[in-house]
């Protein structure tokens, strides 16, 4: 038995589509360069007119930023905020998803544009009612304040409702032949055939929770309740700010949203791929 050849390396020859991403790539990737020099310059260097390359790499710019700020304890009220919305919404969104694609009731699909209609409204404009909501729940100043109103969202529903549109009815019937339940249906039919997109989801979560501003500008008063964006600001003074220490902090920041998008990038493409398919 002959064995298999070996496979060899095809080089791919450049897309004219590649000249004009090419230019938009460098575009994109050029403030997160520029954040990263500024980290690892004196403070001197980043008030020099014309900018420059940094004469040397200043890593105890990193080590100042996590000993004077509570850094670590900011990371983890963001991570302990971002996983519980991500879980929320996988959960709920899931549900509503579910029940608007396939489960028929009176009103379904006027209530389905009501939901969608809550896309358009500005975030500016419910953030005051979300407030008083939050502060007669006695929830003002806790991580409670930033996990709660963000445990399902207009646009995890309308994503998932998509999805299981295109999934075939002909498994769910074959599912309630053998007995199954809508839940049971959900959870080991249907879900599993959308890992991509919960993937998704839970990615496109995490990143806007994680990167949020505002809402916990709003509803968090203590220090030992914020997020690290919100608690990147201490490091502005009201006269002066030291940019070294800041940038350094906000790569700290970033890093754990730079490993889950390399993680999860393959299920953004196989998402797309099969957005398409019936």
């Amino acid at each position: 038995m002959n064995a298999p050849a070996p496979r060899r390396f095809r080089f791919r020859r450049p897309s004219p589509l590649h000249l004009v991403l090419l230019p938009i790539a460098l575009v994109m990737v050029a403030p997160l360069l520029w954040m990263v020099l500024l980290s690892i310059s004196t403070e001197a260097e980043t008030r020099r007119f014309p900018p420059g390359l940094p004469s040397g790499i200043e890593w105890h710019n990193y080590t100042d930023a996590l000993r004077d700020a509570p850094l670590g304890h900011w990371l983890g009220n963001s991570a302990i905020v971002s996983v519980s919305c991500v879980i929320g919404n996988l959960v709920f969104c899931s549900l509503a998803g579910y029940a608007f694609a396939r489960i028929r009731f009176l009103g379904g699909k006027a209530l389905f544009v009501a939901v969608l209609a809550t896309l358009m409204v500005p975030f500016q404009i419910v953030m005051l009612p979300t407030l008083i909501m939050v502060r007669a729940a006695g929830l003002t100043d806790t991580l409670g304040a930033l996990i709660v109103p963000n445990l399902a969202t207009a646009f995890g529903i309308f994503l998932l409702r998509q999805f299981f549109m295109t999934v075939p009815q002909e498994l769910e019937e074959a599912a309630r032949i053998d007995g199954a339940s809508r839940l049971r249906i959900l959870f080991q039919v249907m879900l599993p055939l959308m890992r991509p997109t919960l993937a998704t989801l839970a990615v496109l979560t995490f990143l806007q929770t994680w990167n949020d501003f505002l809402w916990p500008l709003i509803a968090v008063q203590s220090p030992e309740h914020m997020t690290v964006q919100l608690g990147l600001q201490t490091f502005q003074g009201a006269h002066t700010t030291n940019w070294p220490r800041l940038m350094a902090g906000t790569v700290i920041s970033q890093l754990p949203v730079f490993v889950l998008f390399f993680v999860a990038q393959r299920f953004f493409v196989r998402s797309v791929a099969t957005a398409g398919l019936k």
